[in-house]
């Protein structure tokens, strides 16, 4: 592959972009890049990026279909807020907290509420025909109050160590919040890329009528793709939440809709749907992740942060756009010539 068919793939602008970001972060802490193992578990930098980004990958991945099938999903924060108030409400319940039983149930009625969650957001989109952004955003906007209604506007805190593992944790040595993350992310691929899955989702995404004509059950499809989501959110909150010990209805998954749409972006899925990319979805977020780090570790005020953000993210776009291939392109055409003339004079 030459390198103007490399600069051209969708994933080139993204995979730099990492890199600078981890090479800033070197320059800025020249340890960064080590990785220790104590007590069996690994730390380090590296380590780091990789558990705390594993939320918001959890959520892209789900985003990543429902972008697919022109679709957006805002209230996946909303429902990791609920997904963390029922658990600690049922752990802090409970008689015995540190009871790995009591951890199961709290985590299995998480995810049947986020099930449900998902079904109402499907039913609004496929059935009753309400734009995603719209149906979702109904979620999204009482998601947080329905929290708020179980933690009774309190910050619940729990003290259970098998509930404290799943987001601080380590198994095999790696962080337990990342292999879960790798599970649902591998399982996404496989059931979508080794299936006509995916083949359908996209199929839907680029048009929805020819794919019903098609025999596609297009209504049962988006409600599915919705339903993923709404548990991969519901995991992710029980991650946030383990993390902190505690549950906060205003502040747990606090605009991580963005975060994971900014990644589904980056990684060249389009949000007009059809064709999409769950590996370039892996590399947007930690690209998202890997500029959080940057910050903290560069030194950047926090009053600039969110510009800061925005700031590499719109280069990133700019780079990935139509246009920029086109320009560089005639760039490239425009050099072949000039070199062609003056080797024939």
């Amino acid at each position: 592959m030459n390198v103007n068919r490399l600069m051209a793939h969708r994933l080139f602008w993204p995979v730099v972009m990492l890199v600078v970001l981890l090479g800033i972060n070197l320059i800025a802490f020249p340890g960064f890049f080590s990785v220790q193992v104590r007590n069996g578990h690994l730390f380090g930098s590296l380590i780091d990026i990789l558990r705390n980004g594993s939320p918001t990958l959890m959520i892209a991945v789900g985003m990543t279909l429902v972008i697919a099938t022109r679709g957006i999903d805002l209230s996946v924060g909303a429902v990791c807020a609920i997904s963390g108030a029922v658990a600690c409400s049922i752990i802090l319940g409970s008689p015995d907290p540190g009871n790995p039983g009591t951890v199961a149930v709290a985590v299995v009625v998480s995810l049947l509420i986020s099930l449900v969650l998902g079904l109402w957001n499907g039913f609004l989109v496929a059935v009753v025909g309400i734009q995603p952004i719209i149906a979702t955003l109904i979620l999204m906007t009482a998601g947080r109050g329905v929290a708020m209604l179980i933690t009774e506007g309190q910050i619940l805190t729990v003290n259970s160590p098998p509930f404290k593992a799943i987001g601080s944790g380590f198994f095999l040595g790696l962080p337990i919040a990342v292999l879960i993350a790798a599970v649902i992310f591998v399982f996404a691929v496989v059931i979508t890329r080794r299936t006509a899955l995916g083949l359908m989702i996209e199929a839907v995404g680029i048009n929805p009528e020819a794919s019903r004509l098609a025999g596609v059950r297009a209504r049962g499809l988006l409600i599915t793709v919705y339903v993923f989501t709404a548990v991969c959110a519901a995991i992710a909150g029980l991650v946030l939440t383990s993390n902190q010990t505690a549950a906060d209805a205003n502040n747990t998954g606090l605009f991580i809709e963005l975060d994971a749409i900014l990644a589904v972006v980056i990684g060249g899925t389009s949000l007009a749907g059809g064709r999409y990319s769950l590996f370039g979805t892996l590399i947007g977020a930690l690209v998202i992740q890997t500029l959080v780090t940057t910050v903290y570790t560069v030194g950047i005020p926090p009053i600039v942060t969110m510009v800061f953000k925005a700031a590499v993210v719109t280069v990133v776009c700019l780079l990935q756009s139509p246009r920029t291939t086109q320009l560089i392109e005639s760039a490239r055409r425009r050099n072949a010539r000039r070199r062609g003339r003056a080797v024939t004079a």
